[in-house]
């Protein structure tokens, strides 16, 4: 066989390297979700590309089956080509040896490598027509060789079967929301990630602490209930008596405004427009308390611990403002100063804190700034104590006997 046909071999065995170096790799790396999603589109080389990688370890066996045959070939052929150019064989066999070596790492291996990680899609799809039907031809030589693969595999204790999933998980998929900002506007972030918050969320993150709730107390004089009525932010109020867990119910001022100015109103009147309680164990998830408020048509409950006592409300605004954010945008519970520090109201929530600061403060214990803070120190600190909370330092500006008030964040050197 003359030289330059040897040559002309080598260096198909080259560019056929080259080729099963790369599929491989732009197999291997082609995103899963997009190609479900050219699959759905009816791509062609997509769905050839999803069933040959819905077995991966048949593939590979397959690729590199082919490759290794045509690395061992072209070293052959470059064994001849020296032994016919130089008369030293052993010199000239080293030789050639040491040059495929490097025209093979060069332009077999790291170049197309390369450029299928780069660019997957324009060498995996066409590679996934060619792969298909020579996966039929030697399938039986496959086959054995997956079949030893599995075997040593079982053997350091991993399954195949087992181990073949797509499937994501929580955190990863907030990864992906989260490197999306070219994709879409950072409001439609938030709002997805309140989403998955959604699952390990309970009501009792999200309401409305006891000593802040609003209501009518059917023990004070009629004149202050009136003008409690005509002055309120709200539009729905629980009535009680003497004490929050006392409540009869919850008034809606839509209703009661329009015989306000009667001659006849009186508290009885009041009792005659209420809607039925709702309570609300305070370890009901978000998500079923949203279902809870569709399916009984209400949008207001009080949230209640293991014994009964009133720990809270929340409001269908409540859980809605988990997934979409703040729905008052001047909301003044977070106030960013020139310095770069923040001033904050402690009885905000953790939860509305790491989402409006974008931090990462501990969920898991106390719901509110002030009972992280107070947990953290196992006091009420004095006005003017500095502390570094979970990583962020921050002084009290103000307290009062049992809580702290507000608090300065300073910035993060």
């Amino acid at each position: 066989m003359s030289l330059g046909m040897l040559f002309g071999i080598l260096a198909a065995m080259l560019i056929l390297s080259a080729f099963f170096s790369g599929s491989e790799t732009a197999l291997m790396t082609l995103n899963r979700y997009r190609l479900k999603h050219l699959v759905k589109l009816n791509h062609s080389g997509a769905t050839k590309a999803q069933q040959l990688l819905q077995r991966p370890e048949r593939l590979l066996g397959l690729i590199l089956l082919c490759n290794n045959f045509v690395n061992n070939f072209a070293s052959s052929i470059a064994t001849v080509i020296a032994i016919k150019l130089y008369a030293d064989e052993e010199s000239s066999v080293a030789i050639a040896a040491g040059i495929l070596t490097i025209v093979m790492l060069i332009c077999s291996e790291v170049t197309p490598k390369t450029l299928a990680a780069i660019k997957p899609e324009p060498l995996a799809f066409p590679a996934a027509w060619i792969y298909t039907p020579l996966l039929k031809i030697l399938y039986p030589i496959v086959w054995f060789v997956n079949l030893f693969v599995n075997l040593l595999l079982r053997v350091v204790g991993v399954d195949v079967k087992k181990n073949r999933h797509d499937a994501l998980n929580k955190d990863e998929l907030k990864s992906i929301i989260s490197d999306a900002e070219s994709l879409m506007p950072t409001r439609y972030q938030k709002m997805l990630m309140g989403i998955l918050e959604l699952e390990s969320a309970t009501v009792e993150d999200i309401m409305t602490p006891r000593n802040e709730i609003i209501g009518i107390d059917l023990e004070s004089p009629i004149e202050d209930i009136i003008s409690q009525i005509k002055t309120s932010p709200h539009t729905r109020l629980p009535v009680y008596k003497t004490s929050i867990d006392r409540i009869i119910g919850f008034i809606h001022l839509r209703k009661i405004l329009v015989l306000i100015n009667q001659e006849d109103f009186d508290k009885h009147t009041i009792i005659s427009c209420l809607d039925k309680p709702s309570f609300i164990p305070e370890s009901t998830p978000v998500h079923n308390q949203m279902h809870r408020f569709k399916h009984e048509k209400i949008r207001i409950g009080l949230v209640v611990d293991e014994y009964g006592d009133v720990q809270g409300l929340v409001t269908l605004d409540d859980l809605l403002q988990e997934i979409v954010g703040e729905l008052i945008t001047d909301d003044v519970a977070v106030r960013a100063q020139n310095d770069g520090s923040y001033l904050v109201d402690a009885n905000i929530t953790i939860r509305e804190l790491n989402r409006v600061a974008q931090w990462s403060l501990p969920t898991e214990g106390p719901k509110t700034l002030n009972g992280l803070i107070i947990e953290f120190m196992e006091t009420i600190p004095e006005t003017g104590t500095g502390i570094r909370l979970h990583g962020y330092p921050l002084e009290i500006i103000k307290r009062d006997e049992n809580s702290v008030k507000l608090v300065k964040f300073l910035p993060i050197k």
